[in-house]
């Protein structure tokens, strides 16, 4: 299993977004509550921000590659599933 780095800004409804649907996912799958989320606001922490390739936020990497990063206008059931895709890839790593 390996750690999710989210990077996220204050504010962003995306980034609240993600955040509810991985409340979501867990109470449907605790298993998905093993994963352990690194959080980083890339507005504090620009100096690790940088060190990663993405545009938007939030992006969310499992080791160093980024499995989801939202786009402008994405809806929550996008954002859910993509949600999806990096716990599993958490759990799988």
């Amino acid at each position: 299993m390996a750690q999710v780095r989210f990077f996220y800004v204050n504010g962003c409804p995306y980034c609240a977004q993600a955040r509810k649907a991985r409340e979501e996912l867990i109470s449907e799958n605790p298993e998905y509550g093993k994963v352990e989320f690194e959080e980083i606001d890339e507005g504090l922490h620009p100096e690790i921000a940088d060190q990663y390739d993405y545009w938007a936020t939030p992006a969310m990497f499992v080791k160093e590659e980024k499995i989801y990063e939202a786009h402008v206008g994405e809806k929550y059931d996008e954002a859910k599933e993509n949600v999806r895709r990096v716990l599993e890839a958490a759990l799988k790593a």
